[in-house]
């Protein structure tokens, strides 16, 4: 049977599901889960996703993010590959780690979205072993749950570098400095009271979470991108993002650290220009692991990861360097706005 299709366009927003292969647990301890979470922040980095929140359960985990370069299938290959490898390696297995695909279904905005954000940090509480506590116990429990992002949000403690809090908080209709109180008492109320619309749209929707009209919308799309391409595997409804061309990134890198574009694809010690250059062809060429490990000869995926989380840790201790890669970054993104600009203008001339 084909699978279903995947809508993918800029702006979407989505919430994400992954599952455990056969059930089993994603993360046996504490190191696990920090582990997990890194990987997380460094993806979301790596392909600009707008991360409003998480929540790791035990077998699963839940994300609400926004892809604003239409990429969400390029995210989480980096993601899930990348924790898959450390786990097996750290617990000795081999094999799959994860279901399948990924679950990954489309968010109406505004309320649809405040509502799906408390469903989903109310996860940790309606689990067995916790849903039968009294309803004091269970909010306990839910403010000291450390493994989702609403710690954060309530002002329970530090927030999560990587999410974006900003979008949701806005919804509350307060002032800003009463916007977190205000968001947890809103999440506290569903512990005693099931939004039932929401877990109906959450468990038993095909075309999304939202009103009857976005429903629609979506399966519009769907049904005119099956007719357009007959094919099983994942596409895109409209290519709104291009991708920077792969010698573009090259040649700007080469440019920034005074090396020939040959050196990017030799080995070298310390040179930390191919480590850049594999970070912006994933960041903007919008090239996955293994094709960068083609492309500059390091190898394999996982010798590209390595590169790329020892450029970050160098970032993090070089303040001139991280400006040096931003710049880039930006110029980069730039440029193929005027290049998309300039054919536009061609077109319509």
């Amino acid at each position: 049977m084909a699978r279903k299709l995947r809508v993918l366009f800029k702006g979407a927003i989505y919430h994400v599901t992954i599952r455990g292969i056969g059930r089993r647990r994603l993360f046996d301890d504490d190191t696990d889960r920090e582990r997990f979470l890194e990987r997380l922040g460094e993806a979301v980095d790596t392909f600009g996703v707008r991360l409003y929140l998480f929540a790791l359960m035990t077998n699963h985990v839940h994300l609400l993010c926004e892809t604003p370069k239409a990429n969400l299938s390029e995210f989480m290959h980096q993601l899930q590959t990348a924790y898959s490898v450390y786990y097996n390696r750290r617990h000795r297995r081999s094999g799959h780690l994860m279901q399948g695909r990924f679950g990954a279904e489309l968010v109406a905005g505004d309320a649809y979205l405040l509502r799906l954000s408390r469903y989903i940090h109310l996860n940790p509480v309606f689990v067995s072993g916790v849903k039968q506590l009294p309803l004091k116990d269970k909010v306990r429990y839910l403010r000291g749950y450390r493994w989702s992002s609403f710690r954060g949000y309530a002002g329970l403690s530090e927030q999560w570098s990587f999410v974006e809090e900003g979008p949701i908080l806005a919804q509350m209709g307060v002032r800003a400095g009463e916007r977190r109180k205000a968001y947890r008492q809103f999440v506290e109320s569903g512990v005693a009271e099931t939004d039932e619309e929401m877990v109906l749209l959450v468990h038993g929707s095909r075309w999304g979470i939202g009103d009857e009209e976005f429903q629609a919308q979506v399966r519009e799309r769907y049904e005119q991108q099956v007719k357009l391409f007959r094919r099983s595997e994942d596409v895109s409804f409209r290519r709104v993002v291009t991708a920077v061309p792969v010698g573009a990134v090259l040649e700007s890198v080469s440019r920034e650290f005074g090396v020939d574009r040959e050196s990017l694809r030799r080995r070298a010690y310390g040179c930390v220009a191919r480590a850049v250059a594999a970070l912006l062809l994933m960041r903007e060429a919008g090239m996955r692991e293994r094709e960068v490990a083609g492309m500059l000869g390091m190898g394999t995926g996982a010798a590209v990861s390595h590169q790329i989380q020892r450029l970050r840790q160098r970032m993090a201790e070089d303040a001139d360097l991280r400006r040096r890669v931003e710049r880039l970054s930006s110029k980069l993104a730039r440029r193929e706005k005027s290049v998309r600009r300039g054919k536009m203008s061609n077109f319509k001339g």
